[in-house]
């Protein structure tokens, strides 16, 4: 079943703006955002904390293009950020600095979050990658959703980069998960039986009051409010573009094996929330170091084990899809580790958190020059 470029991609990703002297974050982003907007418009923005810009690619046919998309962004904001002074990191925490020495970027949008949410809001000092996936068939979408969910922690304990939170080795993979846990509306979603069933929660929480729109819903995949995507926001942002690409082709292939499985007519068992949520804790917390639960063994496995069963899974549409150099990195990554295996060796070998931040620094624009 040939795909005809059904399943497009998108990338974004949250970078981190620090002073290559000090190591710390700096609250400059409007330095950059002026001439940024020149180059890239759209496709940079800032973001609720001033040391922080965003990136995202275009709609991309493949992950060739989405590549080549990330790679064009790193470098076009490393080169704009240097200019200044500046670096940018790709991590989901940053090993030393405050989130309460950060300044907020004036607008209405986050000076509101900030009014409903206090200090949730103000001490959200995380960094992330989202992964669009290109799905036209609202209904497919919700059903591909609601299988997409188990899979979830395999790709997340792949992406983790925040082991650091305030100058403490925090003793999870990925702290992430602690910091945005205090935001309603985040982590699994349950499952929906059809796009009418989801399109009436959705219209519930703005009629209540809740939200104003469906980007209030902050779970870790949901269908896009306005583009017609899958997103996936679980992952810590990479270090590493490999790392990226590698990601977003795995999410590519399990919708694409997914959607395949769906017009065939053929099931795939749905597990409850809170049990996806167990995996996801584990995940978090020891990375491809620990073990999760295969449910329909109803016991523990080890996640390398069990990521290996994913790639074999969504083995049979990675070349139609174009994709197996990229998905071939995952490999990779279990063999020598992530991000966050990487900052924690760096650290145990010189107890020094700003030798951690120079490794972030040079891996995020490794391959982009």
């Amino acid at each position: 079943m040939p795909f005809d470029n059904e399943f497009t991609l998108g990338i974004e990703e949250e970078f981190q703006i620090i002073d290559p002297q000090t190591r710390e974050l700096r609250s400059r982003v409007d330095e950059i955002l002026e001439e940024g907007r020149m180059l890239l418009g759209e496709q940079v923005k800032p973001e609720m904390h001033q040391s922080m810009i965003e990136v995202g690619t275009g709609i991309c046919r493949d992950v060739t293009e989405a590549r080549a998309d990330v790679i064009k962004l790193r470098r076009a904001i490393s080169e704009l950020a240097f200019r200044k002074g500046l670096a940018i990191a790709a991590a989901s925490t940053h090993p030393i600095s405050h989130w309460a020495d950060q300044r907020i970027t004036e607008h209405e949008r986050y000076f509101q979050m900030i009014e409903e949410l206090q200090h949730s809001a103000r001490a959200l000092l995380i960094f992330g990658m989202h992964v669009h996936v290109g799905m036209a068939d609202r209904e497919a979408a919700i059903a591909v959703m609601n299988a997409a969910r188990y899979f979830l922690p395999h790709v997340y304990a792949l992406s983790c980069s925040s082991p650091f939170w305030i100058g403490r080795n925090t003793g999870m993979k990925s702290y992430r998960y602690e910091v945005f846990k205090q935001f309603p509306r985040t982590g699994i979603p349950d499952y929906f039986n059809s796009v009418g069933e989801f399109d009436n929660f959705v219209n519930l929480l703005i009629k209540t009051g809740c939200i104003d729109n469906g980007k209030k819903i902050w779970w870790d995949i949901r269908p896009h409010p306005f583009f017609p995507t899958l997103e996936f926001r679980i992952c810590d942002i990479p270090t590493k573009v490999d790392e990226t690409i590698a990601i977003a082709a795995l999410f590519q292939g399990i919708v694409a094996k997914l959607y395949k499985l769906y017009r065939q007519n053929m099931g795939f068992r749905l597990y409850r929330r809170a049990l996806i949520e167990e995996n996801k804790w584990r995940a978090a917390r020891y990375g491809l170091d620990g073990k999760l639960i295969d449910f329909g063994k109803r016991e523990e496995v080890n996640t390398r084990s069990l990521i290996h069963e994913l790639l074999e899974f969504v083995d049979d549409v990675v070349d139609e899809l174009g994709s197996r150099d990229a998905i071939n990195y995952v490999y990779k990554i279990l063999e020598t580790g992530t991000s966050a295996d990487r900052q924690l060796k760096v650290y145990q070998e010189t107890g020094d958190l700003r030798a951690v931040v120079d490794m972030l620094l040079k891996e995020t624009i490794e391959g982009v020059f």
